[in-house]
């Protein structure tokens, strides 16, 4: 018992660092970090390893290791091979470029990264694999059927600004007024009052592309490529809803790893 007051003192500390964290601008709301900064196990956001440590969901989490060089496995000819693909009157033709996805991912110092090399390249396939499929080939900057509004009350943080859509929009199509208002908050520009810009700022698509796949997906690529695809759009491809989808995933994910010369993995499907 000659350790009690230091043993007290030191529970004391910790007590107040996890207030301090829950109370300050820190404190995560559905993980939605700024960019830069890890998502905890506790769901609060931070830099040190106490966030992008073990249990860490999302942001640049540290799971040992360097992962893979964007820059470097992300060449001109692995880009324009796949936007190569759409046809010549498609208007993200000239939308879309590498030197916007690298200017955007510079943002992202996570993505790619704390894993393997393996793991990294794993996941630039996957995040590729997902947007070849929304995007068909980097052919289209929104969506094709623009009648739904995509709004949804409920999150009263995020209001509906009146005669706006949020429709998907960008390299993964970012849908629902919650992802625009989320997303304008860490990347700055008014994700509610101007959605369009996603689909007009080529820079902007990819940080909101890449925001929502730090968010939602980096962390559950340990679980394998058909956790990618039940994070992005699980309520419609998996569970045997619409398997011709959820496989051209899988098939542009195999693809692409092919491509860069590593194994797809395991549980590549939903």
């Amino acid at each position: 018992m000659a350790n009690a007051p230091t043993i007290l003192a030191a529970v004391a500390l910790g007590g107040l660092a996890l207030l301090l964290a829950a109370a300050g601008p820190g404190a995560a709301q559905n993980c939605g970090c700024q960019p830069n900064f890890c998502c905890s196990r506790f769901g609060f956001c931070g830099q040190t390893t106490e966030y992008c440590g073990d249990g860490c969901q999302s942001g640049p989490c540290i799971r040992g290791g360097g992962g893979a060089n964007v820059a470097n496995v992300v060449t001109d000819a692995f880009f324009n091979g796949i936007k190569n693909q759409a046809p010549s009157s498609c208007e993200g033709k000239n939308f879309y470029t590498r030197g916007a996805f690298l200017n955007a991912v510079n943002s992202y110092s996570g993505f790619a990264r704390g894993g393997s090399e393996v793991e990294g390249k794993r996941e630039i396939a996957a995040f590729f694999a997902h947007v070849t499929h929304e995007t068909g080939y980097f052919c289209y900057i929104s969506e094709i059927n623009k009648n739904d509004p995509y709004c949804n009350p409920s999150y009263t943080q995020w209001p509906c600004a009146a005669g706006k859509k949020y429709y998907g929009r960008g390299p993964l199509q970012l849908s629902w007024n919650y992802n625009y208002g989320a997303a304008g908050r860490d990347i700055k520009f008014d994700g509610l009052g101007n959605p369009d810009v996603v689909a007009q700022d080529p820079v902007i698509a990819f940080k909101a592309a890449l925001w929502y796949w730090m968010n939602n997906v980096h962390g559950v690529m340990p679980r394998g490529f058909g956790a990618t695809t039940r994070a992005i759009n699980g309520d419609l491809e998996c569970d045997g809803k619409n398997t011709d989808k959820m496989n051209a995933r899988v098939g542009y994910y195999r693809q692409y790893c092919q491509q860069l010369g590593v194994d797809p993995g395991g549980n590549l499907t939903c």
